[in-house]
């Protein structure tokens, strides 16, 4: 079972960041963000991935080994509601510092494994508050952790 942190009452959107065939790392805000796991790309330290209602279901991102992602989550346009996000390999990506706003964004942080290199999928479920049944994935984030190169 894959960890989730959240709880059934909270509320997410979709992700906005720069297209997967984007040369650029840097979303309009000028904040770090890449879409390809090219080794010269990775983000190191911190990371901000917003997801707004309309962005595509899924993104790539890049990172170096001990750098925390901020997953930010706008309120979605439809009546489904963010309801938990789970790391598929806790090992190299953990979910954690989950909690919804009063304007219905939701915030996590995804902490990256300190000096192993991985790839996790970082999934953010949502769902109606009134229908019975699981909540499906809304939004993947596919993370790649990329570690420094050692000279011999």
């Amino acid at each position: 079972m894959e960890p989730s942190i959240g709880t059934p009452a909270h509320t997410f959107a979709s992700p906005s960041s720069p297209p997967p065939s984007s040369p650029s790392g840097a979303g309009p805000s000028g904040t770090d963000r890449t879409s390809s796991a090219s080794v010269g790309a990775c983000v190191a330290g911190h990371a901000e991935v917003t997801v707004t209602p309309g962005d595509a279901p899924g993104q790539r991102l890049c990172v170096r080994p001990g750098t925390v992602v901020s997953l930010i989550l706008q309120p979605r346009a439809d009546d489904r509601r963010w309801v938990a996000v789970r790391s598929s390999a806790p090992a190299f990506v953990v979910a954690s510092g989950w909690r919804v706003e009063a304007d219905g964004s939701a915030r996590a942080s995804l902490r990256c494994a300190g000096t192993r290199g991985g790839t996790a999928r970082v999934t953010a479920l949502a769902k109606a508050p009134d229908v019975a049944g699981a909540a499906k994935v809304a939004f993947t984030l596919e993370v790649s952790v990329v570690p420094y190169t050692t000279e011999r």
